[in-house]
């Protein structure tokens, strides 16, 4: 039952937007890519993500895009591995990032969304993992 399963929080992992160019370049003229980062000192494995975009259109109808799934087998320790390149014309909706793992044979998940309009310079933050600048959500 649902009561007998311990959630233990997630520590160490998180998931980070961030240009290609380093924000040099306006945000509609640039690359972007979110990439899934592996603090710890242990790997992470069999990782899913589930990726989508959810919100509202300017005239108010809601709008949600399409659900994608990534699988990586193994994340090493401390290392970054890129989830997939998001366009900047999704950065109105709340774009939200499941992330599932295990350790060992214990299962850990949590969501991971950046809320509409959070992806600006303003919020850029120095990524070691990445060796670069980004919007980082932990």
């Amino acid at each position: 039952m649902k009561q007998d399963i311990s959630f233990d929080p997630v520590e160490g992992v998180s998931v980070a937007i961030m240009p290609s160019d380093n924000g040099s370049m306006p945000a509609d003229e640039t690359t972007w890519q979110v990439f899934l980062l592996n603090h710890n000192a242990f790997p992470l494995e069999n990782v899913i993500v589930n990726a989508y975009g959810y919100g509202l259109k300017q005239d108010g109808e809601s709008v949600r895009t399409s659900t994608l799934r990534y699988l990586f087998e193994e994340v090493p320790p401390r290392t970054a591995v890129p989830i997939e390149p998001i366009d900047p014309a999704l950065f109105h909706l709340n774009n939200q990032y499941w992330v599932s793992y295990y350790r060992g044979a214990k299962i850990f998940d949590k969501k991971f969304i950046f809320v509409p309009d959070s992806i600006v310079p303003d919020n850029f933050t120095h990524i070691a993992l990445l060796e670069g600048v980004g919007v980082l959500h932990s």
